[in-house]
């Protein structure tokens, strides 16, 4: 919870705490403030064990933390029930990117005709640059809605 309060912070904090509740007032408020915090966490506890009961037997692995979306993610990631990384280790972004600039601008794809080599990615670039320099000065190139 404070794993970004240093020593200094932390000397300041005690201080404007002395400063603004006195010293005698100063251990009732801490006693206070343990109190309330003790009595979050035993509700919060009660709370997830609540859950957890009504869930039943077969949640009974249920992590709370599991619920972040990052965390949910990263487990189903690690978690080879899908087959996600025969699928993410299968996927070309290049060859899929050069497909898809080649559909935008209703041409035939290299990466098609080169047999899915990365030499036909290249090669769809090239066309690219060539038709570029073919615009004149103050001409500006194709805007298509569709592709943005």
């Amino acid at each position: 919870m404070f794993n970004d309060v240093g020593p200094l912070e932390l000397v300041t904090l005690i201080v404007l705490a002395v400063l603004v509740f006195g010293p005698d007032k100063l251990p009732k408020m801490i006693q206070d403030v343990t109190r309330t915090i003790r009595k979050i966490r035993e509700f919060s506890e009660s709370a997830k064990a609540d859950i957890r009961d009504e869930l039943g037997p077969d949640f009974k692995d249920f992590e709370f933390e599991d619920l972040n979306p990052k965390t949910f993610i990263r487990k189903q990631l690690d978690n080879d029930e899908l087959g996600l990384k025969e699928i993410r280790n299968g996927f070309d972004l290049k060859k899929e990117m050069a497909e898809v600039t080649d559909a935008v601008h209703n041409r035939e794809s290299d990466s098609s005709a080169a047999g899915g080599s990365a030499g036909g990615t290249t090669g769809g670039s090239v066309d690219m640059t060539k038709k570029r320099e073919k615009l004149d000065a103050d001409e500006h190139p194709p805007y298509d809605a569709d592709a943005t």
